[in-house]
Parts: structure tokens; C-alpha cells; sequence
């Protein structure tokens, strides 16, 4: 069979002019990419629900082997002024989020809580009785490692503890 006949092959094979182009509308697309943002979004919130019941939990035993009553940490604001308890911090420093919301003042407590996000896991893993790399890693990746804390086999020592410790020797010398 030659090439001879063009009409016979057509009919025969079909036509060869929509080779290569594509029957989707612009529609279509638009419904797949939303789809796949939209499972991809999804994933993410399941995701983002996991490390939040994680860190209840964490939080949780946290306070827990503070001495705490463990439901403290699941109320907004006065979970922090517990935590700051925790870390031998006032629990006062919690009123400062009142200044968040004055402008210009907010500035200057922004920079204030820049501080004491610095300075509250240093306490806490003192309170733990943790070394300076754990301290670290507190303040680089707090997610992992109040969870290693909150759920770890660490005690609690405390501030009052670690003062009485820290004289002993002293009076013991003298």
C-alpha cells in the first residue's frame, strides 16, 4: 500500500491533524492544579494537627513534672506565666503581651520578648538540670525538644534545689 492515496490512509487511520495537541480545556487544568493544591494544603494541616497534639502532650508532662497541674498548659496566656514560673522567671512577664497591642510601646516589647525568649529556655533547662548543648537545642528547635523533655525520663530539680545544692559546699568549707 503506497503513500498515494492520502484520503484512503485517513480514513483508514484518522486523521493526523490533531496530532500532538491536547483536549483539555483551560478548565480542566485549573481544577487539577487546584486539586493538587488543595491535597497538598491538606496534607500540611494534617501535619500542623500532629505537632500541635504533640506539643499539648509535651506541655503537658512538662508541667506535669514541674509540680504542676498539667491542664495549666492547654489555657492561652496563663500557660506562659506558668512556664515562666517553671523557668524561675516572674510570672508577671506574662502582662507584657497587654503591651503587643499599644502601638509604638509594642516595638519595645517586641524586643523585650526577643529577651525572654532567649532567657526562658536557658532557665527551664537549668530547672531540668540539662547541659548547655540541650540548652541550645531548646532554643534552635523548641518543638523537638520540649518534646524530649516533656516526654524524656528527665526530673524536674527546680531553682529552690539548685541554690541549696550549690551552698552546701560553701558551708560545709567553712
Amino acid at each position: 500500500m503506497g503513500y498515494s492515496n492520502y484520503a484512503t490512509m485517513s480514513s483508514k487511520y484518522g486523521t493526523m491533524s490533531g496530532y500532538g495537541t491536547s483536549s483539555l480545556s483551560s478548565s480542566d487544568i485549573s481544577s487539577a492544579i487546584g486539586a493538587i493544591i488543595g491535597g497538598f494544603l491538606g496534607v500540611i494541616i494534617v501535619i500542623g494537627i500532629v505537632i500541635v497534639v504533640l506539643q499539648i502532650v509535651a506541655n503537658w508532662k512538662l508541667f506535669t513534672k514541674a509540680g504542676e497541674k498539667g491542664w495549666k498548659s492547654i489555657i492561652p496566656f496563663y500557660n506562659t506565666a506558668i512556664l515562666y514560673k517553671i523557668s524561675g522567671m516572674s510570672p508577671w512577664l506574662a502582662l507584657l503581651y497587654i503591651g503587643l497591642f499599644i502601638p509604638v510601646i509594642n516595638v519595645i516589647v517586641g524586643i523585650v520578648f526577643a529577651v525572654l525568649n532567649l532567657y526562658q529556655p536557658i532557665n527551664l533547662a537549668k530547672g531540668f538540670n540539662k547541659s548547655t548543648g540541650f540548652t541550645v537545642g531548646m532554643i534552635m528547635l523548641p518543638f523537638i525538644f520540649n518534646l524530649i523533655l516533656g516526654l524524656g525520663s528527665s526530673e524536674y530539680v527546680g531553682y529552690d534545689n539548685k541554690t541549696a545544692e550549690s551552698l552546701e559546699p560553701e558551708t560545709k568549707a567553712k
